[in-house]
């Protein structure tokens, strides 16, 4: 057994920045551990391969509990499981969120994580192509540049979005969220950029750092009301790796509640029921899952130059030979941020514009050129949860999101989908838009987009909130990410958002990555 001075748990979004961070001082010894590889595949690579890698070994494949208003639906979550987690299976949008986001959660008590407080490790994250600005940063290790082949459908689909009423706009990360405009993406000259490219490859150069890959963890070991180190299977048998000083779980959403209470931390009448001792009783833990309901709106188009041909041999040569081409595209190339509701400050509705047909995740294929705009509720409100479906380390856990159990999230829902309708009828896109295939013809009454909704709503995968910041009575860690009741022990990952940001959760991510590190005394 070697000791380390830290364990983190855990390579995605925010795990590799909190390792590779902590590495940086030459006096600390860092492990990172990893259940999945640590190869990165060429489909992680390729930008508009991300949907060939679910249900495959690169994908823990959860599957959600039936969703009570969803017509008892079971939904497919993938998740990434190799170095860099889900930063290499995302659609690469680098969006933070509202400032008012940050400020909310300050003022309930997550103090130092106010918007004034966090930007500048937004900005220190960031190597934005743009260069240094007041919101951006150029010299951070995460790449953050502009789409390198833009598909002209994608501009023509921004076009239509202001016709509807909103203003153009350069940066959803800038003054003012609301808007339509291009996306900018987690990409280095056309190609991925994971956090582990940008802060595990430089820290595998440095003596005091180790990778321990296809290691699953099985529990945190607690001895005396602190963590002394983490238990694994690796290749067919149990170590045990020993953390002088900290444990971070960097697990996600879902692993990372379910190693808190096959650990022992979690709700005493739940752990229980599962045969595992109460070192903490905390019912916090798992609880407040949150997401945002995603919907995609259709449609076929006469439009030339779509990603149906994306994966052709002449787009995979021009790929390989200059990073060019339709296969750079993060198929989400344009975006827009909007209210639904009136009396309240950040955008509720985030619009996707897609040159592409998109829809089951992927698996589903259309014949002819298509083109959509999803719809993610990025002001949801549903609340759900993580739970042990056994005390079996290899068991998945149990999930529900309980979608729309908040009446104004439909109410949303169908604004968006109407939103999404003008767009596709301006006059920028009428005349290359042959048919509406979803919602489609038989949608039109609010009851019958409301019953398409239930049918066929989906998520924008970006589970969230399960280890949430609070106190103990409402939370699971405190502002400073440690977890109650536990000595040497942190959260940091999506797991503990006070509550779920208005836009995609990977930038806040590497945010908590960031802060986390902060507060753990790292070289600055």
């Amino acid at each position: 057994m070697v000791a380390f001075d830290y364990i983190v748990v855990g390579a995605g979004s925010a795990g590799a920045v909190v390792a590779g961070r902590l590495s940086e001082d030459p006096g600390v010894r860092v492990l990172l551990i990893e259940a999945g590889g640590a190869k990165k595949p060429m489909n992680v690579k390729i930008p508009a391969a991300f949907a060939t890698q679910f249900k495959t070994n690169l994908d823990w494949d959860y599957h959600t509990d039936p969703e009570p208003h969803l017509n008892n639906r079971s939904l497919y979550h993938p998740r990434a499981k190799y170095l860099g987690g889900c930063s290499g299976m995302n659609a690469m949008l680098y969006i933070r969120g509202s400032r008012h986001d940050y400020d909310e959660w300050a003022k309930a008590g997550a103090t130092g994580w106010s918007y004034s407080e966090v930007l500048p490790l937004f900005k220190k994250s960031e190597g934005n192509s743009r260069g240094e600005s007041e919101y951006h940063g150029a010299t951070g290790p995460l790449r953050v540049e502009d789409l390198r082949s833009p598909n002209p459908l994608s501009e023509t689909l921004i076009e239509a979005m202001v016709s509807t009423g909103l203003p153009r706009t350069a940066d959803f990360n800038g003054a003012e969220q609301v808007g339509a405009g291009f996306n900018q993406v987690t990409q280095r000259r056309g190609s991925r950029w994971t956090t582990a490219d940008a802060f595990v490859a430089p820290a595998q150069r440095r003596r005091n750092f180790t990778v321990l890959a296809d290691a699953h963890v099985n529990r945190l070991r607690i001895e005396g009301g602190r963590v002394v180190g983490v238990e694994v299977t690796r290749a067919g048998r149990q170590e045990f790796h020993q953390a002088d000083r900290e444990v971070v779980v960097s697990a996600g959403a879902f692993n990372t509640p379910q190693i808190l209470m096959l650990s022992g931390i979690g709700p005493a009448d739940h752990l229980a029921q599962h045969g595992i001792r109460v070192v903490v009783d905390n019912p916090n833990v798992g609880s407040h899952l949150m997401d945002h309901p995603f919907y995609l709106a259709n449609f076929e188009t006469t439009a030339r130059g779509t990603l149906a041909k994306a994966q052709s041999p002449v787009q995979l040569a021009k790929y390989i030979a200059s990073r060019r081409g339709l296969l750079t595209s993060n198929i989400a190339e344009a975006g827009a941020f909007f209210h639904t509701r009136s009396g309240e400050v950040a955008p509720d509705m985030q619009m996707f514009g897609a040159p592409a047909f998109f829809w089951d995740n992927g698996f589903t294929t259309h014949d002819k050129p298509a083109y959509a705009i999803a719809l993610s509720l990025v002001g949801s409100r549903s609340r759900g949860q993580v739970r042990l479906r056994s005390a079996d380390p290899t068991s998945k856990p149990a999930l529900t999101f309980n979608y729309f159990s908040d009446p104004a999230e439909m109410d949303s829902m169908i604004a968006g989908i109407e939103r999404a309708r003008e767009v596709a009828n301006s006059p920028a896109m009428r005349d290359l838009t042959t048919r509406e295939l979803h919602p489609g013809g038989g949608a039109t009454s609010r009851a019958e987009i409301e019953a398409e909704i239930r049918r066929n709503v989906a998520h924008t995968y970006h589970p969230a909130c399960s280890a949430r910041i609070g106190t103990e009575a409402d939370g699971v860690v405190d502002a400073q990410l440690r977890v109650h009741g536990v000595a040497g022990l942190r959260v940091a990952d999506a797991s503990v958002f006070p509550t779920i940001p208005h836009g995609n959760t990977h930038a806040p991510s590497v945010l908590v990555g960031e802060k986390a590190a902060q507060l753990m005394g790292a070289v600055r």
